[in-house]
C-alpha cells in the first residue's frame, strides 16, 4: 500500500493515482489540509502503528510500504474559532503530521527532512562540483562591495537563495525570477537587506531540465532562447510557446545528475542545467520536490511510471 501526502489541488499527484489504479495497487491520498476531519490514535503514544480513520475508511501506518511526499498543506480546522484556538489546533495537528512523517522513515521516496536539507543551494553547488559538473562562478553575499567586485569581472545574473515569491495579501504577489543585473551605487541599500546568489551569466543554447528518479535521468531541452523574455529565465515567458524536446544527455552528465541527487540524500530531483553555445553543460540547481507533470505531457518522458516503479520497489 502506498501513502501519498499532498493537497486537494495537486494535479501532479493525479498522474500517480491513475497509474496506481491502473496497476491495481492500493493507496491512500492524504490531503493534509483535511487532516482535522480524521480520527487518529497512537497506541502507547508511539506513531509507528498509528491508526487513522475517516468516514468508513481506516488505516494503520504499518500497512504502508512506501510513501510520496508531494505538496502537503497546513491543516485547516473546520468551524469558527478565535485566532488563539485556531493556531493551537493547527499547531497540534502539524505536530501529529511531523510524527507520521518521521515514523514513515525510510519508506519515503524523498523524506521531507531530506527535501528540506537538499534545498540548501550553496550545498547543492558544492555537491555538483564534487560530482564533476561545471558550475558558473558564484558569489553569495549581501555585501555590496563584494557583489560589485564580482560583477566587474563578468556579466552576472541574480536569484534568491530560497524564497522566490513575494506574497501580497491584497493581490497575487510577485515572482522573483532570475534576472540580469548591472550594479551601481543606488543598489547598495537593497543588496544589504538580504543575501542573494550572484552568478556568472552563461550564454545559452538551451535550458535543460533533468528529471532524476533513482538511476534514471530523463532530460528535456527547453528552447528558451527563441524569445527575449525567456532568455534569462524560461519560466518568465507569458503568452509565448517555449518548445520542449527530449534530449539524450552524455552519459557522464546523466550520471553526474544522478550522483548529485543521491549525494543530496534524495531518490527524486529536478536538476536544472544550461547547455552553452559550445555544447557544454552547466549546473544551476536541483529542486528536490520539483514539478514534473508538464514535462511528461510535453515530451512523453515516462516520469509517472518511473516514480511508481520507485514506490513499488520501496519496502519495509
Amino acid at each position: 500500500m502506498i501513502f501519498l501526502a499532498t493537497n486537494k489541488r495537486d494535479i501532479t499527484i493525479d498522474f500517480v493515482v491513475l497509474e496506481l489504479q491502473k496497476r491495481g495497487v492500493p493507496y491512500l491520498r492524504l490531503n493534509t489540509e483535511d487532516i482535522t476531519e480524521w480520527q487518529i490514535e497512537f497506541p502507547n503514544g508511539e506513531p509507528s502503528h498509528a491508526t487513522f480513520a475517516h468516514d468508513d475508511r481506516s488505516f494503520c501506518l504499518s500497512e504502508f510500504t512506501a510513501a510520496y511526499y508531494r505538496r502537503p498543506l497546513t491543516p485547516e480546522p473546520q468551524g469558527s474559532f478565535d485566532q488563539p484556538v485556531r493556531e493551537y489546533i493547527v499547531s497540534e495537528w502539524s505536530a501529529i503530521l511531523r510524527s507520521l512523517w518521521t515514523a514513515l522513515d525510510s519508506r519515503w521516496l524523498n523524506s521531507p527532512y531530506a527535501i528540506q536539507k537538499a534545498e540548501d543551494k550553496p550545498r547543492q553547488i558544492a555537491i555538483a562540483r564534487a560530482a564533476g559538473l561545471k558550475v558558473p562562478e558564484t558569489c553569495v553575499t549581501n555585501d555590496f562591495t563584494a557583489a560589485q567586485k564580482f560583477a566587474a569581472a563578468q556579466n552576472i545574473i541574480a536569484k534568491p537563495l530560497r524564497r522566490a515569491l513575494l506574497e501580497d495579501p491584497s493581490g497575487p504577489g510577485r515572482v522573483m525570477f532570475t534576472s540580469r543585473v548591472a550594479l551601481n551605487a543606488k543598489d547598495q541599500d537593497s543588496i544589504r537587506l538580504a543575501p542573494m546568489i550572484f552568478q556568472q551569466e552563461i550564454a545559452k543554447q538551451y535550458d535543460v531540465r533533468v528529471t532524476v528518479v533513482d538511476d534514471r535521468a530523463m532530460a528535456t531541452a527547453i528552447d528558451s532562447q527563441k524569445h527575449e523574455q525567456t532568455e534569462v529565465d524560461w519560466r518568465k515567458g507569458s503568452g509565448v510557446e517555449v518548445e520542449h524536446q527530449k534530449l539524450d544527455l552524455p552519459s557522464d552528465i546523466a550520471n553526474a545528475c544522478i550522483k548529485v541527487t543521491q549525494d543530496l540524500g534524495l531518490r527524486y530531483s529536478a536538476v536544472d542545467l544550461i547547455q552553452d553555445q559550445d555544447g557544454q553543460y552547466w549546473f544551476l540547481e536541483a529542486n528536490p520536490n520539483g514539478q514534473w507533470a508538464w514535462i511528461e505531457q510535453r515530451t512523453g518522458h515516462p516520469i509517472t511510471n518511473a516514480i511508481v516503479d520507485a514506490l513499488m520497489g520501496t519496502r519495509l
